[in-house]
């Protein structure tokens, strides 16, 4: 069955409590099916929500960014595949990956390693220690990610193109950093809009601050739906 908009648009719940979370997740009702759970609500209370959120038949990307010894990192996917997570983010280190992937096995939870932050440049990235600038070490993790066997990865637009060519048809590029038209961009550095995002190849697109910092959350939400779904038919 082909992935319709609504299958691709992740809505992060980027706010301070789960109070505000769940307002936002009413005020979206049937329009949104996956919503991101992220550092910021987890620590206040957000794992509940996602449990709940679950329960309800919506469908959770925990982002919790994983790095650990490679036992602590299996032994923690095995309890978020518990949870009935859809899908789970982890730095893309190879030993890591493997491991999670291990744990994972036989689950519907699809894993992600993350490449390079949208909020990083090369600038930033070279700080870090990296040889590589960002595009190249996005692409090495991307190889790195398909041959531990994981679900995708996330990485920016700008790099979706490239890193398509390497994972293949199949497995999922999620890219944050994606501001409608006219969106103030925020911490982010690399960003593209909703239509452009697909067209590069991404598979799922992130959208947080545009629109559950609107003015009118669900019709932020449908104007973004209604561009992806006009760039997935130009695909067809």
């Amino acid at each position: 069955m082909t992935a319709t908009a609504r299958d691709r648009l992740i809505v992060g719940l980027d706010v301070p409590t789960t109070g505000e979370a769940e307002a936002i997740v009413k005020t979206l009702g049937d329009d949104v099916l996956l919503y991101k759970i992220g550092y910021q609500l987890v620590f206040a209370g957000g794992l509940e929500l996602a449990r709940d959120l679950a329960a309800d038949g919506k469908k959770v990307f925990l982002d919790m960014k994983l790095l650990d010894i490679d036992n602590t990192v299996a032994k923690g996917v095995e309890n978020i595949v518990r949870m009935g997570m859809s899908m789970l983010t982890l730095h893309a280190y190879p030993k890591a990956m493997k491991a999670a992937v291990e744990a994972a096995q036989g689950s519907g939870l699809c894993l992600l390693g993350v490449t390079v932050l949208t909020s990083m440049d090369a600038t930033d990235v070279a700080e870090a220690g990296y040889q590589h600038d960002p595009h190249a070490l996005v692409l090495r993790r991307a190889e790195q990610a398909r041959l531990a066997g994981m679900g995708g990865i996330v990485c920016s637009a700008e790099e979706s193109s490239a890193a398509r060519k390497i994972l293949g048809p199949d497995m999922a590029i999620v890219t944050p950093g994606i501001r409608p038209a006219g969106s103030a961009k925020g911490d982010q550095k690399r960003v593209m809009t909703p239509a452009d995002a697909l067209s590069a190849g991404s598979s799922h697109l992130v959208v947080g601050r545009p629109i559950v910092e609107a003015a009118a959350p669900r019709e932020a939400a449908l104007a973004i739906l209604q561009e992806m779904s006009g760039a997935l038919k130009s695909q067809a």
